[in-house]
């Protein structure tokens, strides 16, 4: 096999007497059905390595042409168009394809044409508000798994909590910073994937959570849900009568790249509770244990 090392030297300038060790180098090692190949490489040294040896000797994708990573597809509405090249620069630098918008209304009817991977969201919009674009997605049941994460000059403790409460799953306040924007995106697109095989479906009283295609129904009937909600509830419903604090709960739902505080947590709990229960103020599976955290009750099921 030739190695990486005399490619290199012999890329580097000469071409007489190693070109012709070379050719009888590929004529002694080469396997017989890419023949017609490794001349035609021979012909031009700037000819990459993927394409010289032979393609089973390289990860899958690897020196294909027609091989694409898919990108992940990140919609912002904002109206500052600034901070709107500034999150397109960061992002697009890594990986990700960057959509825009500059008003609420425009940006809704382009989530709903071609819902993006995440959206990154503006509180303070012209036409339509952030809040109210949160309470439309959350109310789509097309569209209720999709990642937001508000970005907003509102550093309230106030806002943020009605942000959460409307469908929010992160925030990040201005000015802030790129590497930390471009490490939420990432948190949160991990934690869109699809659960792990092994979960299995859950049927507790009249709730049916579903893992493999993140559903819930209640009585039958489906229940709009984000994909933080459903992984809160998921959690907490396969491990029922079990007292789980909010940092333990931090720590197993949004992970060890957690941006949010332990008072998210009671947001989503009023969240779940406003969905799956009939009576949310006398819940019969979302129970808080004072001064310890929340379980999933089952028994009384």
């Amino acid at each position: 096999m030739l190695t990486c090392c005399k490619l290199n030297h012999l890329r580097g300038g000469k071409r007489g007497s190693d070109r012709v060790q070379t050719e009888e180098l590929f004529q002694a090692r080469r396997p017989h059905h890419c023949e017609t190949q490794m001349n035609a490489a021979l012909q031009d040294w700037r000819t990459p390595i993927a394409v010289l040896l032979p393609r089973r000797n390289f990860p899958y994708g690897v020196g294909d042409k027609n091989y694409e990573r898919p990108m992940k597809r990140v919609l912002v509405i904002e109206d500052d168009k600034d901070i709107v090249e500034l999150v397109r620069y960061n992002l697009e630098k890594d990986g990700y394809q960057l959509l825009a918008s500059g008003d609420g209304v425009t940006g809704l009817a382009q989530i709903r044409k071609a819902p993006p991977d995440l959206l990154i969201l503006d509180l303070m919009l012209p036409k339509l508000s952030g809040l109210e674009i949160c309470k439309e997605i959350r109310k789509d049941v097309s569209l209720n798994r999709l990642p937001i994460l508000i970005l907003t000059a509102k550093g309230e403790e106030a806002d943020r909590v009605v942000g959460l409460e409307l469908g929010a799953d992160d925030y990040v306040t201005k000015p802030f910073s790129p590497r930390e924007l471009v490490a939420r995106v990432k948190a949160l697109l991990r934690r869109a994937e699809p659960g792990a095989p092994s979960e299995k479906l859950l049927e507790i009283g009249v709730l049916r959570i579903d893992p493999a295609a993140y559903r819930v129904t209640r009585g039958g009937k489906p229940v709009a849900m984000s994909t933080l909600e459903f992984r809160l509830l998921y959690f907490l419903a396969a491990r029922p009568n079990r007292v789980f604090t909010r940092d333990q709960l931090l720590d197993a739902v949004w992970g060890t790249e957690r941006f949010v505080t332990p008072r998210s947590v009671d947001v989503y709990v009023r969240r779940l509770r406003e969905k799956i229960e009939s009576d949310p103020q006398h819940p019969s599976y979302m129970k808080t244990i004072r001064g310890a955290g929340y379980l999933f009750e089952t028994r009384a099921s």
